[in-house]
């Protein structure tokens, strides 16, 4: 315990790593926030405001549109009622998405192209059929009209509700997850302190960590248990910024949220731990090939442009499976998407292998240093 205590001051008062381990993750996922903001993360979709001209009051065709518009008025649209000239100049003025006229025939105007003016038209298309159907019924075979209106009026009743357990997000959030991945990733700055100030070489602490009495084991096994915390607290605090502070909703499942960022952590780690063992580098080239193993897989998973990630699935999907930073975010997108369990495990299984080959191989490296003299 001792020596765990000590371990954590020396490697919290490294201030320049720790920027870069948890100071720097923070401030990405502000820029990101400001940038991309939070998306339609869990948020109702915004009634869309429409006009209505009204023509004809006495018409049946008039009061059949007019109540089908009424029953759409609060659920998905905010119908105002206008005159003509008055709703040219709201539709023009973007004050409205679209005008709907209610004539004999009735019909939709709008002034744009997009996902509401979309929604607006399928609306507008989705009446003229029933119309048209109901039109067809009463001409044909007039004794089943009662029939078909009962049906019409009854739709809701043969739907039913499914929970598929995933949630439609935001593509921007694909930002976030490669952000948490590359955070998990910037624990090798970590692990590259932890090994400079355990090499005679390079550091005054490395000289007299060398000479203590102390099994060496034991010093290789606390540091990677001080690293591994320490490490995996910078990333909860970077979880919660995000799900509480910036508001992101990244899934419910806290255990397997955790789970994930432990072994991300561990890879992390591990990654400078090795990075810092080998020879012949110093201590500016050490750091600069910890920032080339951090960002090069961040930008594979998607950390500068979003479908980085989906373009190497789709030429060359290997590259995503031995891509850490890849495996952790396809791991969040498992838990707040998909909630795919076998996907899940998937990555779960890569990341464990991951974690477990690079632990062995920087306690290897680290155990096998020997110095002639100090």
């Amino acid at each position: 315990m001792h020596l765990i205590r000590y371990r954590i001051i020396q490697i919290v008062r490294q201030w320049s790593v720790m920027f870069w381990a948890l100071a720097f993750p923070l401030i990405l996922g502000t820029f990101f926030y400001i940038s991309f903001g939070r998306g339609g993360m869990g948020e109702d979709m915004e009634e869309i405001p429409v006009a209505v001209v009204r023509e004809g009051q006495g018409s049946v065709d008039t009061g059949a549109f007019m109540e089908f518009l009424e029953q759409m008025d609060g659920e998905i649209l905010q119908v105002v009622q206008m005159g003509e000239k008055e709703a040219r100049e709201a539709l023009l003025g973007d004050e409205v998405v679209g005008i709907f006229y209610c004539h004999r025939r009735p019909s939709l105007t709008v002034a744009g192209l997009g996902i509401s003016q979309s929604i607006l038209k399928s609306l507008m298309d989705a009446y003229d059929k029933n119309e048209a159907m109901l039109t067809a019924v009463a001409q044909e075979h007039p004794e089943n009209f009662p029939k078909a209106m009962a049906a019409m009026e009854q739709w809701q009743e043969t739907t039913e509700d499914v929970d598929v357990k995933g949630k439609t997000l935001d593509p921007n959030i694909t930002y976030f997850f490669a952000l948490i991945a590359y955070a998990c990733l910037s624990g090798a700055f970590l692990g590259v302190q932890s090994s400079l100030d355990s090499q005679a070489d390079l550091s005054a602490l490395g000289a007299r960590r060398s000479v203590t009495p102390t099994h060496k084991l034991r010093l290789v096994l606390v540091d990677m248990v001080v690293l591994f915390f320490i490490h995996l607290i910078n990333v909860l605090i970077l979880t919660c910024y995000i799900q509480f502070v910036l508001g992101i909703d990244l899934g419910s499942d806290v255990a397997s949220i955790v789970l994930v960022e432990w072994m991300g952590s561990m890879i992390g780690i591990s990654i400078g731990i090795l990075i810092g063992c080998i020879r012949g580098l110093g201590v500016g080239a050490k750091m600069g090939v910890c920032v080339l193993f951090t960002l090069f897989p961040g930008f594979l998973a998607g950390l500068m442009f979003g479908q980085m990630k989906d373009l190497v699935e789709h030429h060359c999907p290997l590259v995503n499976r031995i891509n850490p930073a890849a495996v952790l975010s396809d791991a969040f997108y498992s838990i707040s998407v998909y909630n795919d369990g076998e996907r899940l495990i998937r990555s779960v299984g890569i990341l464990s292998v991951m974690s477990v080959g690079m632990v062995l191989a920087a306690y290897l490296a680290v155990r096998r240093v020997r110095y002639d003299s100090i």
